[in-house]
């Protein structure tokens, strides 16, 4: 447990933006805050999590997070950080996304833990009957024009094209904001930083609306060193579903961070205390080859995400490529992470009776996969002798020895040859 909480997210360097007595009010009693999660997707992505470990540390630090997902404003568009406006979602669409997001939730905090446990809310609950009249005469009439048009999120799309429909998105969630403090108590809103001009709208609708004081504080977005898109790879978004996002890809995100983005990512995304990482920092200077901060920070965050056994499943196939692994690793890798972990790799495709035929291992590598692995028999005969080719990570130790390998969940065998060219003969019907 930790006892500051604005401390603890200061040294961690997840502070950009905080309102005046927002640390006063937190030091003085447990306090309520929210975090709102977007559910225009069924899957929250790495980019989310800077704003869930915010509320890990709030209630670490022995208050009460309320989690958000937006059931209505999911259907409406915040317009903070887009540059155009997205697609709207079916009713259908959006709860099938929402009870998603709560189960990834779940895994981060604590639902059971007495006055401080967890919440997860659903602001369609109260504006599903809220008509629009009504809306524009209880929420609208207390928010001037002027307020909303200054907002940066608001200056930056007007030359290019704001709906009505994003302009009135502070105000619903400015509402957010308001129902929650009269309903849970609830006195700050977290969020990221662009993100500060519907935060201080809902203090201020607060404020006007009931007299009320309520504080507003938010984390940095996270950028990395070489200016690329944190959380971003080639395909695309990394995500916290294992369905869209491996647990192997997403452990690889994270083993492959630069020493220069490490030191901050093991600060934000881990519990590890300031004396931990600070030893952890020694060790990897020592010997940066290691990759000490990556491997911490790695298998933290991926077994807080997909628990110990598909962490360990995600390192074992690491190893496969770039370590020192053995049979027996490969073996026990589910075919999904074998496959995952060799997409790109060349396949090759053998018929069952062809390999059932085949005399040894020379003729298996040339003749049986067509020539796609060795073009002829002298040319296997020259590697496998000078020990350069391995199957299922068991170096070959004669060129007429049999093809008598274990058949990865009864269909597959890795060829290796030279230490960076492998095959997945996939033995078919």
């Amino acid at each position: 447990m930790i006892k500051d909480f604005v401390e603890e997210i200061k040294w961690r360097g997840m502070v950009h933006d905080m309102m005046p007595g927002t640390d006063d009010q937190l030091n003085k009693e447990m306090t309520a805050g929210y975090i709102g999660f977007d559910p225009t997707a069924d899957s929250l992505h790495i980019g989310n999590l800077v704003q869930i470990m915010t509320l890990v540390h709030f209630q670490r630090a022995g208050h009460k997070p309320l989690a958000l997902v937006g059931g209505a404003t999911g259907m409406v568009g915040d317009p903070s950080g887009k540059s155009a406006e997205r697609n709207l979602l079916s009713i259908d669409i959006l709860n099938h996304n929402l009870s998603c997001v709560k189960a990834q939730l779940e895994k981060f905090l604590d639902f059971e833990c007495g006055a401080n446990s967890a919440e997860i809310v659903n602001n369609y609950d109260w504006f599903k009957d809220f008509l629009f009249l009504d809306f524009i005469r209880d929420v609208g009439k207390h928010i001037p024009i002027n307020y909303m048009l200054a907002k940066d999120s608001v200056q930056k799309r007007l030359e290019t094209g704001l709906s009505f429909t994003e302009f009135t998105y502070q105000l619903v969630q400015g509402y957010d904001f308001y129902v929650l403090n009269k309903e849970k108590n609830c006195k700050i809103q977290m969020g990221g930083s662009d993100q500060w001009g519907n935060i201080v709208t809902g203090t201020e609708l607060i404020r006007r609306k009931g007299g009320d004081e309520a504080f507003a504080l938010t984390t940095p977005l996270i950028t990395k060193a070489d200016g690329s898109k944190f959380g971003k790879t080639e395909e695309g978004n990394v995500w916290l579903d294992p369905k869209r996002t491996s647990p192997y890809k997403f452990y690889q995100y994270w083993i492959n961070a630069t020493d220069a983005d490490v030191a901050s990512f093991i600060r934000i995304f881990t519990l590890k205390s300031k004396e931990e990482i600070e030893a952890i920092e020694k060790e990897h200077e020592q010997a940066p080859h290691l990759r000490i901060l990556q491997k911490t920070l790695a298998e933290d965050i991926t077994t807080r995400v997909h628990g110990r056994e598909e962490m360990d499943g995600a390192i074992k196939a690491s190893e496969i490529l770039f370590g020192k692994s053995v049979t027996d690793d490969l073996k026990t890798l589910k075919e999904e992470t074998l496959l995952n972990v060799l997409e790109g790799v060349p396949q090759v495709t053998v018929t069952k009776a062809e390999f059932s035929n085949v005399e040894n291992v020379t003729d298996f590598l040339s003749v049986s996969t067509k020539g796609e692995i060795f073009s002829s028999k002298g040319e296997a005969r020259k590697m496998i002798q000078s020990g350069g080719v391995s199957i299922n990570k068991q170096k070959l130790e004669s060129f007429d020895q049999p093809v008598d390998f274990h058949l990865l969940h009864n269909k597959y065998l890795l060829v290796q040859k030279g230490k960076k060219n492998y095959y997945l003969v996939n033995i078919v019907d």
